[in-house]
C-alpha cells in the first residue's frame, strides 16, 4: 500500500518540519523515557495489553512510544510522521523489531481500515489545527473492540501559562529560526533546573521533571517554545475528542497533575 498523498491538509498539520528539527537534537532512548511512556499509555499494562497486538503510532517522532509498546511484546507496528528527520531516528531506534514499519504518512491521511488492535496519539493532537478529524482517522484505523488512545496537554493547573504565557510563546518563538529558539531554550531550563535543584516540586509533573538530566530538561523547554500551534484541554473536553468519534467507553485519567491520557474502545460498527 502506497503512503496516503497530504497536500490538501498542509493547512492543518501542525508544526512536524520544527519537532523533527527538534528528535533530530534529541533522540537517544532513556528509563526516563519509558517511564513517561507508562504514565501516557497508564490505561494499558505493559504485561498484558501490548502482547500480540498490532498497534498504530500517529505522530510517531523519534519512534521512542513505539519502541516501548514493542519491547512489551507487540507483533507489529505501522509508525507514522510527516518529517523525515523524526522518520530517520524512528528508523533507528526501531531497527531491533522486524514486526514495526515507518512510513512517511499524515495523521489526517491515515489509509488503513480496521486494522489494529491499538491506535495511538501521544503529544501529537494538541499541536494539529483539526484534532478531531485526527482522532477520527485513528480510529478509522482500529479494529471494532480495539483501543483508541491520545495523551494531551490539560488546562488544569496551567491556567496561568495557557492564558499569559502560551500566548506570548506563540508570538516570540513560534515563527523564530529553530536554532535560534533552541539555543534561547538554555534560559527557561537553567531557571527550572534550579528551581527542581531547590525542592519546588509540588505539582507530579516537576517531581517527574526533577529525575530529568539537563539536556532533557532543555529538550522539554525548546519542545514547548516551538510549535505554532498549542491547544490544553479540560478533562470534558479531551474526552470529548474520543466521544465524537464515536468511540464508546471513553474513560481518562489526570496525568502528572498537567494532562490528560483519554482512552476509548470502537464499537462493532465501523467508524468512517
Amino acid at each position: 500500500m502506497q503512503p496516503a498523498r497530504t497536500e490538501q491538509h498542509d493547512d492543518l498539520k501542525g508544526s512536524p518540519e520544527r519537532f523533527g528539527y527538534s528528535w533530530d537534537q534529541f533522540n537517544t532512548l532513556t528509563p526516563e523515557q519509558e517511564r513517561q511512556f507508562r504514565l501516557w499509555t497508564v490505561h494499558l499494562s505493559p504485561e498484558a495489553d501490548w502482547k500480540g497486538k498490532a498497534f498504530l503510532d500517529g505522530g510517531c517522532g523519534a519512534g521512542r512510544n513505539s519502541y516501548w509498546a514493542m519491547s512489551y511484546g507487540a507483533k507489529s507496528c505501522v509508525a507514522i510522521d510527516l518529517d523525515d528527520r523524526s522518520l530517520d531516528a524512528a528508523r533507528r531506534n526501531l531497527q531491533p523489531f522486524p514486526g514495526a514499519e515507518i512510513r512517511k504518512c499524515s495523521i489526517y491521511d491515515i489509509p488503513f481500515k480496521d486494522t489494529f488492535d491499538i491506535a495511538f496519539s501521544i503529544g501529537v493532537i494538541h499541536h494539529l489545527n483539526d484534532p478531531g478529524l485526527a482522532v477520527r482517522k485513528l480510529a478509522a484505523a482500529t479494529k471494532p473492540g480495539g483501543n483508541v488512545l491520545i495523551w494531551v496537554y490539560g488546562y488544569e493547573n496551567l491556567e496561568f501559562y495557557v492564558n499569559v504565557l502560551n500566548p506570548l510563546r506563540k508570538l516570540l518563538f513560534s515563527w523564530m529560526p529553530l536554532a535560534i529558539v533552541r539555543l534561547l531554550a538554555h534560559a527557561p531550563a537553567a531557571l527550572l533546573w534550579i528551581v527542581l535543584r531547590l525542592g519546588f516540586t509540588r505539582l507530579e509533573y516537576m517531581k517527574l521533571l526533577r529525575m530529568f538530566s539537563y539536556p532533557h530538561i532543555h529538550h522539554v523547554c525548546f519542545d514547548q517554545m516551538l510549535p505554532r500551534t498549542a491547544n490544553y484541554w479540560r478533562k470534558e473536553e479531551a474526552m470529548a475528542l474520543l466521544e465524537q468519534a464515536g468511540l464508546r467507553d471513553v474513560r481518562a485519567k489526570w496525568v502528572n497533575e498537567v494532562s490528560w491520557s483519554v482512552i476509548g474502545t470502537k464499537s462493532a460498527s465501523s467508524i468512517e
